[in-house]
C-alpha cells in the first residue's frame, strides 16, 4: 500500500477519535492529554503526507499505465486459460474441471439461471496457440470487450456496441433533446430561456434466445487437445456471428427472433428514404447530405454505408462522367472512406423487383453514441443432449444464448430503399 493512503487513513481516525473526545463535556486528564497527543500527531501527519504525495509522483507517472490496465489484463490472462475442450469432455464423459477453466465456471455459475455448463463469450475468441499441455506457446491475449467478440462482423463495423447484463430487463437513457443557445436582445436583454433536459429510455429484455446445436463425434473426442479446442470455438464463433449479423438487422421480430434494425425501421423511427434511381454516388450523396443535416455528423467520414456485394460490381461498372478516370464506386470510398464502407450479402435482403434494386444502411456515431445496442444476458449455457447421438458415441451440445436488439437514437441511422442496379433507360 502507498505511504499516503496509509497517513490518509491513519489521519481519518484521527478525526474520528478527536470528535469523540471533544464531545465529552468534562473530559478527564487522560482524555484531555490524549487530544494534545493526537493534535500533534494529526500535524505531523500533514507534512509526511505531503512529502509522501511528492515522493510518490514520479512513480504514479512511471506505472501509470500499468496500474490502470493491471484488472483487464490479469482478466484477459484469466480468460486466456479457458479451455472449451474440458467443457466438451466434462459434458460426454462427467470429467471435472480444473484450472482457471473451473474457475471461471465457478464464478459464472454462482450469478445463476445455467442448466448446463456457462460458458464466458470471450472463450469464443479465435486463438493463435493453446494451453493444452505443458510447453505449449501461450494463447494470444484475448480481448475482453465484449463487441470486438466477432472482429470481422457487420454490426460490429456499423458502429453497434454490445452490452453484457447480469439479469432482468435494462434501459438506457438517451439525449433526445435539442439544448439551443440565444443571444440577447439588446443591453439588459435576456437570453435564451431553459430547455428541458429530455432523455428517452431504450430497454433491452431478455426475451429472445438463440442456439447454437453441435454434433461431436467420438473421432473427433479422441483428437488432441488443440484440434478440437480450434474446431468447437471456429464453429460455434462462425455460427453465433453469421446469425447475430442477420438477427440484428434483418430480424422478423416474431417467432422468437428480435425485431432488426432495417426490418422494423419504422417502428424504430428511423427514416427510410425511397430513392427508386441507379445506385450510383449521387444517390448516396444526397442521403448523405440528408443524414448529417440531422445529426451531428460533421462530415461524410462520419457516416458508415452498408451496402450489397452486387451494388458494389454495379457502381464499379459505371465510369463517372463528371470526375475524371473515375468509377462511381471509388467515388463513395473517397467521401467517406475505405472503412466506413462496408459490404454484405447476410445483412442485407437480397437484390428484388425489377429493376433489381437493394437497400443500404447510414449510420453514425458522432457524438459518442452507439447507433445500435446488442444486449447479452450472462454467458452461453452449454447443455449435452445424452440420446441423440447415443448410439454411436457421439456428444451433441445446445449452446443458447439470450440476446436482444434496440436503438439507441433513431436520428443516427438512414435506410435508402430502391437502389438500382441498372442505369436509367
Amino acid at each position: 500500500m502507498l505511504e499516503s493512503v496509509k497517513i490518509a487513513r491513519r489521519q481519518s481516525e484521527i478525526r474520528q477519535s478527536l470528535a469523540e473526545l471533544s464531545a465529552k463535556a468534562t473530559p478527564t486528564e487522560d482524555e484531555v492529554r490524549s487530544m494534545g497527543d493526537l493534535d500533534r500527531e494529526y500535524r505531523q501527519n500533514e507534512t509526511r503526507y505531503r512529502a509522501a504525495l511528492i515522493a510518490e509522483d514520479t512513480e504514479r507517472r512511471d506505472a501509470g499505465e500499468e496500474l490502470e490496465t493491471r484488472s483487464a489484463q490479469e482478466w484477459a490472462e484469466l480468460m486466456a486459460g479457458f479451455e472449451m475442450r474440458q467443457v466438451a469432455l466434462a459434458l460426454d464423459e462427467g470429467r471435472q474441471l480444473d484450472g482457471q477453466t473451473a474457475e471461471i465456471v465457478t464464478e459464472l455459475r454462482s450469478a445463476g439461471g445455467f442448466r448446463g455448463i456457462p460458458v464466458p463469450w470471450q472463450a469464443l475468441e479465435m486463438r493463435a496457440g493453446e494451453t493444452v499441455s505443458t510447453g505449449t506457446p501461450a494463447p494470444s491475449q484475448i480481448r475482453p470487450i465484449i463487441e470486438r467478440l466477432f472482429p470481422d462482423s457487420v454490426a460490429t463495423r456499423m458502429g453497434t456496441q454490445m452490452i453484457s447484463i447480469d439479469r432482468g430487463a435494462v434501459e438506457w437513457p438517451v439525449t433526445t433533446s435539442a439544448v439551443s443557445a440565444g443571444w440577447a436582445n439588446g443591453e439588459g436583454g435576456n437570453v435564451a430561456g431553459p430547455t428541458a433536459y429530455e432523455t428517452a429510455n431504450k430497454a433491452l429484455a431478455p426475451d429472445h434466445n438463440l442456439g447454437i446445436q453441435m454434433r461431436i463425434t467420438r473421432k473427433t473426442l479422441q483428437q488432441s487437445g488443440g484440434a478440437l479446442e480450434q474446431a468447437v470455438r471456429r464453429d460455434m464463433n462462425g455460427a453465433m456471428g453469421v446469425e447475430l449479423d442477420r438477427a440484428i438487422f434483418q430480424g422478423s421480430g416474431a417467432d422468437g427472433q428480435p425485431l432488426g434494425v432495417i426490418s422494423g425501421a419504422g417502428t424504430y423511427g428511423i427514416q427510410v428514404t425511397a430513392v427508386d434511381a441507379p445506385g450510383l454516388w449521387k444517390a448516396f450523396r444526397a442521403g448523405v447530405v440528408r443524414f448529417m443535416n440531422n445529426t451531428t455528423a460533421s462530415s461524410p467520414s462520419d457516416v458508415k454505408a452498408l451496402i450489397r456485394p452486387e451494388l458494389w460490381d454495379f457502381m464499379e461498372d459505371v465510369k463517372a462522367s463528371d470526375a475524371g478516370p473515375m468509377w462511381e464506386f471509388d467515388r463513395l470510398v473517397r467521401a467517406l472512406g475505405a472503412q466506413n464502407v462496408t459490404m454484405t450479402s447476410n445483412a442485407l435482403a437480397v437484390p428484388a423487383g425489377d429493376p433489381l434494386s437493394v437497400s443500404s444502411l447510414l449510420t453514425t456515431r458522432a457524438g459518442g453514441v452507439a447507433p445500435i445496442f446488442v444486449g447479452s444476458w450472462g454467458a452461453m449455457d452449454v447443455i449435452r443432449d445424452p440420446y441423440s447421438d447415443a448410439q454411436s458415441g457421439g456428444l451433441r451440445i445446445t449452446a443458447l444464448a439470450t440476446m436482444d436488439v434496440t436503438v439507441a437514437r433513431p436520428k443516427q441511422l438512414q435506410v435508402l430503399t430502391g437502389l438500382q442496379l441498372a442505369l436509367a433507360g
